[in-house]
């Protein structure tokens, strides 16, 4: 097994749900596949899909909800094989 980040693609303000009364889209223990859709970056009242490079399983959520970010900061930490 490989571990693999999943990096902000921008700065701004990191979302793990789509809406405060929904879900988080990944937690911990969560399989995904390449594609999926893990979070969200808000710019300006734009918000950008952050979605998974690789099929694996979310083994950490290194950024919290309406953290802000930089550039190439880790927000998860994937398992791939």
């Amino acid at each position: 097994m490989t571990t693999h980040y999943i990096e902000a693609p921008m700065p701004g303000v990191f979302y793990r749900r789509s809406d405060p009364d929904e879900p988080p889209y990944v937690t911990e223990g969560d399989a995904v596949s390449a594609g999926d859709v893990v979070g969200l970056v808000g710019v300006m009242k734009n918000f950008h899909d952050v979605t998974a490079d690789d099929d694996g399983t979310v083994t950490a959520v290194l950024a919290e909800n309406e953290q802000e970010i930089e550039a190439g900061d880790e927000l998860l930490e994937i398992e791939v094989e």
